[in-house]
């Protein structure tokens, strides 16, 4: 399945109306207010991907445009167009012309913008306030932190937070039944752990499990996703945990296979399911220690295997100290 596919997939659940738009009810409200009022001031986003950034702000070019939306709207990725030169030609282009239609100013969409550069924020700040009659800009970053103070202060910031669990769900079932598939219960609870409050996460997998059939069970959502069963990594826990050294790392090196894991991401599981394990809390937070260490040393190059092992090791000599 190409990109093409997963941005058509997209594309078709995208909102096109303030009303559609789901998870964000407070920053919505807010939004519309300005777009009715035809005032609208340069904004930044701010939040982790998929939970409608990019979404809104083409909803806010519809709503403000119309059907002449394309024509005043530049849209960027900064991840791609990251240098000063982009800001000083590109964007200061668009920026100087006037907006087509009754709307007094353009829009400038700024994705990712917390990858610029410091040299290019500088020249971004002075752009902003010498076209601020003519343009308005949209910002979207992950991590606003990376955003340099003078353009926060330039800006009425927006923070974003994931989808609930209860939102996710009425995704999953409006996906199901406009494309005519079956969805059961632990799918839709795995969908929703995999997914953790990301949207755009949750319909690739969707459309990656309809390629495959058209009953999605949990089984397929997990091996689509390429992430452990939650069960399989607890089973290895216990096993390490009562002192079974040489099953538990057996178990774990066959999961690893099964779904295709890095060490990293068998880790960041073993420490969400070390916090589901019945044992004493003050374990359960040295473990968890552990897990950390792990997981640091994997970032510094270290051998995965060496360091699952040695991972294992500490949940056998915590489980031997019962």
């Amino acid at each position: 399945m190409g990109d093409a596919n997963i941005a058509i997939w997209t594309e078709k659940y995208r909102p096109k109306q303030f009303s559609d738009i789901k998870g964000q009810k407070d920053i919505v409200s807010k939004i519309e207010a300005m777009v009715k009022a035809n005032n609208l001031p340069h904004l930044l986003f701010a939040g982790p991907p998929g939970i409608g950034k990019t979404t809104l702000s083409l909803v806010i070019a519809r709503q403000m445009f119309g059907d002449g939306w394309r024509s005043n709207l530049l849209e960027l990725n900064a991840s791609d167009e990251r240098g000063i030169d982009v800001i000083r030609h590109k964007v200061k282009d668009f920026a100087r012309t006037k907006a087509i239609g009754e709307v007094p100013f353009k829009i400038i969409y700024l994705d990712e913008c917390d990858a610029l550069t410091k040299e290019a924020q500088q020249a971004l700040r002075r752009t902003m306030e010498n076209y601020t009659h003519t343009c308005r800009f949209i910002l979207s970053a992950n991590y606003s932190s990376k955003i340099i103070d003078p353009i926060q202060s330039r800006c009425a910031i927006f923070r974003f937070k994931p989808l609930d669990k209860d939102e996710i769900i009425a995704m999953i079932d409006h996906i199901a039944q406009q494309e005519g598939i079956e969805v059961d219960e632990q799918a839709k609870q795995a969908l929703y752990e995999i997914s953790g409050g990301d949207c755009r996460k949750l319909e690739n997998i969707m459309q990656s499990c309809s390629v495959i059939s058209k009953d999605i069970t949990e089984e397929l959502v997990f091996s689509m996703a390429s992430v452990a069963r939650p069960t399989d990594v607890k089973k290895v826990l216990e096993l390490a945990l009562s002192n079974n050294f040489n099953e538990s790392r057996k178990l774990l090196l066959d999961t690893m296979l099964k779904y295709g894991l890095s060490g990293t991401d068998l880790i960041k599981q073993i420490q969400k399911e070390t916090l589901n394990l019945d044992i004493e809390g003050r374990k359960k937070m040295e473990l968890v220690s552990a897990c950390g260490e792990a997981e640091f040393r994997l970032s510094e190059g270290s051998d995965e295997y060496i360091q699952l092992e040695a991972l294992l090791s500490r949940f056998v000599l915590s489980g031997s100290e019962d």
